[in-house]
C-alpha cells in the first residue's frame, strides 16, 4: 500500500495545482490570441484621436481590463507608432509590414504578471469552490455554478485590485518603489486602507454577474451538448462552443455595467496619474452617460466587446478543461500502473 500513488484529492481526479497549471495555459493562449485585436484597436483609436500626455485608455490582454497612461512625449511609445490604417484588417496587414509580427502583441508582458496570476485564482477558486457547494446544496446542486462563479470572481478582483492600482502609478509617474511606498502611505493615511480598492466597486458590478451567469449557462450547456452528442466526457468542440455561447450570453447582460466601468476606470486613472484625489461615483458616471447619450450610450460598442469576449471566453475554458483532462488522464495512468505491476 505505502508504494502506491495517493489519488488526488482534489475535485474531477486532479490536484489543486494542476488547476492552476491548467487555467496558466489557458491564460497565455488566450492572451496570444486576443491580444493583437486590442492592439489594433488602439492603434485606430490613436489615429482618430491622438493620445495627449495623462490621457489614459483601457488595454484588454483578452483576460482582463488594464488601465494605459500615456507617457510625456515619447513617440517611440507603441500606441504613437507612425502610420494610417484604412480599416482593422489594413491595420493588421501595416503593423506587421512595418514593425514585423511582434508588434501585433505590444504592451502584452507587462499586463500578464497580474492578469495571468488573477486567472488562476479565479479558475482554480471557482473549480474548488464549485465541487464543495455541490457537495453541500443537495437538491439545489444545479446552481452550485452560480454562486462558485460569482465567490471565486470577487476573491480575485480584490485580491489583483490594489496591484492594478500600484501597476498604474508606477507607469505614470515613474516613481522608484520607495516614492511609491510613500506616495500609498500617503493615500492610506488621508482615506483610509479602502482608498487601494477604488474602482473595485464598478469591477464587481460587471465582472461577478458575468461571472455567476457565464459559469451556469456554460456548466448548463456543456452538460445539455453531452447528452445531446451521447458522450461522458466534453470534447473540445463542446467545452469551445459552451465557452462562447455563454461567454456572449453574459457580455450582452453585463454590456451597460462595462460601459459604466470603462468609463468610470479611465477617469480614475487620469486623475492618479495627476495625483488628484477622485470623488466619482458610479451612478454619477451612469447618470452622465444617459444625460450625454440617451440610454443607448449603456449599450455603446455592443458588436466590438461581443467580437472580443466571445472567442477569449471560449480559448480560455476549451484550453482550461483539455489540460484538467489531460492531467486526470495522467492521474489515472499513474494510479492503475503499480496495480498492473502487482498483477502481474
Amino acid at each position: 500500500m505505502s508504494g502506491q500513488s495517493p489519488a488526488p484529492s482534489a475535485s474531477n481526479g486532479i490536484t489543486p495545482l494542476q488547476q492552476m497549471v491548467a487555467s496558466c495555459s489557458g491564460a497565455l493562449l488566450t492572451s496570444l490570441f486576443v491580444t493583437p485585436l486590442d492592439v489594433v484597436k488602439i492603434r485606430l483609436q490613436a489615429q482618430k484621436n491622438p493620445f495627449p500626455k495623462g490621457k489614459c485608455f483601457v488595454y484588454c490582454n483578452g483576460l482582463m481590463d488594464h488601465i494605459c497612461v500615456c507617457e510625456n512625449g515619447n513617440s517611440k511609445a507603441w500606441y504613437k507608432a507612425s502610420g494610417h490604417f484604412n480599416g482593422t484588417l489594413d491595420a493588421f496587414v501595416k503593423i506587421v509590414r512595418r514593425e514585423g509580427v511582434r508588434a501585433l502583441w505590444s504592451g502584452l508582458p507587462p499586463t500578464l504578471v497580474m492578469a495571468v496570476p488573477a486567472t488562476v485564482i479565479y479558475f482554480t477558486c471557482y473549480d474548488q469552490l464549485c465541487a464543495a457547494l455541490r457537495v453541500r446544496m443537495g437538491d439545489y446542486s444545479q446552481e452550485a455554478p452560480l454562486l462558485a462563479g460569482a465567490i471565486a470572481r470577487v476573491g480575485s478582483a480584490t485580491v489583483i485590485s490594489p496591484l492594478e492600482l500600484i501597476r498604474t502609478k508606477l507607469q505614470s509617474q515613474k516613481q522608484s518603489y520607495r516614492e511609491l511606498s510613500d506616495c500609498i502611505r500617503s493615500a492610506v493615511q488621508a482615506e483610509g486602507w479602502l482608498s487601494l480598492w477604488r474602482g473595485l466597486g464598478p469591477t464587481l458590478l460587471r465582472d461577478v454577474p458575468f461571472s455567476a451567469m457565464y459559469w451556469y449557462n456554460y456548466e448548463n450547456g456543456k452538460s445539455w451538448l453531452c447528452e445531446r452528442y451521447n458522450v461522458r466526457e466534453p470534447t473540445l468542440t463542446i467545452t469551445f462552443v459552451s465557452g462562447a455561447v455563454s461567454g456572449s450570453i453574459a457580455s450582452i447582460v453585463t454590456l451597460p455595467f462595462d460601459v459604466v466601468k470603462t468609463r468610470r476606470q479611465v477617469e480614475l486613472g487620469e486623475l492618479q496619474a495627476k495625483n488628484l484625489s477622485c470623488q466619482v461615483s458610479t451612478f454619477s458616471v451612469m447618470g452622465r452617460i444617459v444625460a450625454q447619450d440617451g440610454f443607448g450610450g449603456l449599450f455603446a460598442g455592443f458588436l466590438p466587446r461581443l467580437i472580443k469576449v466571445a472567442p477569449a471566453c471560449a480559448i480560455m475554458i476549451s484550453t482550461y478543461e483539455f489540460g484538467k483532462a489531460f492531467f486526470r488522464k495522467h492521474n489515472q495512468e499513474r494510479i492503475l500502473r503499480p496495480l498492473h505491476t502487482s498483477n502481474t
